[in-house]
């Protein structure tokens, strides 16, 4: 070659050097201005991915609001802030300051916002810090008491129950015809801890028990705190009068939810301990069922009340500004009266803990409207800790084998015990991937995630409903409970099928564009992750519509035939169209239990992340 040949040729490498780096630098500039646009929330639950989501994304337009299904668990959100994951905004359901506390220096003061403001300081008390700070704020409050069959109690003329000496009578009379006055599913944990917990919230709302309250919970408490002498000892004395009260026994530890419900549905139970909104259900089967608050030994009424889910902001939000306030303006939409109307099931009663949402009670709820306008709705405490001992120690008591001085005793030594947190490492990711959505090229963690289950299921092609996978793929050591906690909660199913490339791309553009009773995106963040194969999706005001589907570069032929795995929960895959030459096979291990089995053997490697999508 000649040097004029050889400088010529170096020019025009030189020139699609050029070329490509600029090219990756708009690339990569495009991917920096999107993640500065993006505020991402994590959902504790799926049910919260089909009406509440689309919602506050539709009243934020401006706003590219990343939601993701993260998990119940605040050990889930300590893992992510220890290895730099912690989200913009994050909300949980089983939640208590106890558990929260080592988050505090990681998450914003809300105190001095409005939104904080807007509620009211009855509740707004059992989430301040000692300092007087506030990281939490509750949205609508899932109501718990007792549900009751008004058809039985006119049958036998028994009187309804009005006070704590009344409902003793009536589960009395009751059983004297042979129905059970009250049980309840004791084989859970939270039934426990509710029952123990409800008996006594006027003594637990008081001062003295506000004072432990805030001991226990207190963020910068270094010790270990236990039960207290003045609050606590009557209260398992109340929960010994209400078991024998009630006739509870050994049989009762094992009724689950379903055996209560068709107790009740049988006309074999009078009352149950549980959520107001099994008063619409039974109504809806034509049972005459109204709802009770717990009645005190000292004349109150109360409800029991779980809200929906608390909600966090992350402290780094703070340092830029306009990040905040898009944050913000996330949060007071999220807190709003019609986004919290989102969250409650249909014909659902709306009790919200803020002044600024307007109190809305069906008739399900007239009995126990005094005890709500009151501001009756006690906030259980929902640490770990209380979770596992009262299922133990109530489970004892409800047994025979704890009288209420020996279950103080048990519950208060074991609130003092030292709790051991050593777990094995079974994933030692050895990089770190973003789960945000950039326009070219996808969700890398999720890219992970999906091509390495891709692999698992030994298919060629993956298809992921876009709230399948929770976090960052994270440079960690992943136990096995963080492991687990990478795959939606909830239910996540794979179905197989063989199929040709016709009916490949249909199954893709349902995902992508949608389907009467799957689920449909809303957003870029909550299109689907595909693997083994690319797409691009057109973006209209109407939604998304599949442009392409490539392998290997190349379009797909009718003709060509795949093996194809689809994630997604079964309601979604039940409502899938109909069709007699496709059958999806599968359907019964969940998604969560195959991942946990695959990374738990201490071998696991990770796929690297792929550009499956490119949206224009």
């Amino acid at each position: 070659m000649n040097k004029k040949k050889r400088n010529r040729v170096l020019s025009v490498l030189l020139v699609m050097v050029t070329a490509m780096s600029l090219l990756s630098g708009c690339g990569g500039e495009s991917a920096k201005k999107e993640d500065a646009e993006t505020i991402t929330v994590y959902l504790w639950s799926t049910s919260l991915y089909e009406k509440y989501a689309p919602y506050i994304q539709e009243q934020l337009p401006d706003i590219n609001v990343e939601f993701v299904v993260g998990n119940n668990d605040l050990d889930f959100y300590k893992f992510l802030n220890e290895n730099g994951g912690l989200p913009d905004i994050i909300t949980c359901c089983r939640f208590s300051l106890h558990d929260a506390s080592p988050l505090k220096d990681s998450l914003m003061d809300l105190s001095t916002t409005n939104a904080a403001g807007a509620v009211y300081d009855t509740y707004l008390n059992n989430f301040m810090n000692e300092d007087g700070s506030i990281n939490w704020l509750p949205v609508c409050a899932d109501a718990h008491g007792f549900v009751v069959n008004k058809d039985l109690f006119e049958k036998y003329n028994i009187p309804l129950p009005t006070d704590y000496e009344s409902f003793v009578s009536a589960c009395q009379a009751f059983e004297e015809v042979g129905i059970r006055g009250f049980t309840a599913d004791y084989y859970y944990d939270y039934t426990c801890m509710e029952t123990l917990q409800g008996l006594s919230a006027s003594e637990l709302s008081s001062a003295a028990g506000r004072k432990w309250r805030t001991a226990y919970s207190d963020p910068d408490n270094t010790k270990r705190e236990g039960l207290d002498e003045t609050v606590w000892p009557e209260a398992f004395e109340r929960m010994e009068q209400f078991i024998q009260d009630t006739g509870l026994g050994q049989d009762d530890l094992d009724m689950n939810y379903d055996d209560v419900v068709e107790m009740f549905l049988s006309g074999k139970l009078a009352m149950y301990f549980g959520s107001s909104a099994g008063v619409k259900m039974f109504q809806d089967q034509g049972i005459n069922t109204t709802f009770l608050p717990f009645f005190q030994q000292n004349g109150e009424k109360w409800l029991m009340t779980t809200p929906y889910f608390q909600v966090a902001l992350n402290r780094d939000l703070t340092q830029d500004e306009a990040r905040r306030k898009k944050a913000m303006k996330v949060l007071n939409t999220m807190l709003s009266e019609d986004a919290q109307n989102q969250v409650i099931s249909e014909g659902q009663d709306l009790l919200s803990y803020s002044q600024n949402v307007e109190l809305r009670l069906t008739e399900y709820m007239k009995d126990v409207k005094p005890v709500i306008e009151e501001n009756h709705m006690y906030i259980r405490i929902a640490s770990n800790d209380f979770f596992s001992v009262s299922k133990d120690v109530v489970s004892r008591m409800i047994s025979g084998e704890y009288d209420a001085k020996q279950a103080y005793q048990s519950f208060n030594s074991q609130l003092l015990e030292k709790e051991d947190t050593s777990e094995n490492i079974v994933l030692d990711s050895q990089k770190s991937y973003s789960n945000r959505f950039h326009s070219s090229g996808g969700n890398a963690a999720y890219s992970v995630m999906a091509n390495t289950l891709r692999s698992i299921y030994g298919t060629d092609v993956l298809i992921a409903t876009g709230n399948s996978f929770t976090g960052n793929v994270l440079k960690a050591g992943y136990t096995e409970k963080m492991a687990r906690s990478m795959i939606m909660p909830n239910s996540l199913l794979a179905y197989s099928c063989k199929m040709s490339g016709a009916k490949l791309k249909e199954t893709v553009r349902n995902f992508i564009e949608g389907y009467q009773g799957g689920l449909i995106p809303f957003n870029r963040g909550s299109l689907p992750v595909v693997s083994g194969i690319s797409v691009e999706v057109t973006e209209t005001d109407d939604g998304y519509t599949l442009s392409k589907v490539t392998k290997d570069g190349k379009s797909i032929q009718d003709n060509d035939t795949f093996t194809v795995t689809c994630l997604a929960i079964s309601k979604h895959m039940e409502a899938y169209p109909a069709d007699e030459n496709m059958v999806f096979e599968g359907g019964d291990t969940f998604v969560k239990d195959t991942w946990t089995e695959y990374v738990s053997n201490g071998n696991a490697i990770l796929a690297e992340p792929e550009d499956y999508i490119n949206v224009r």
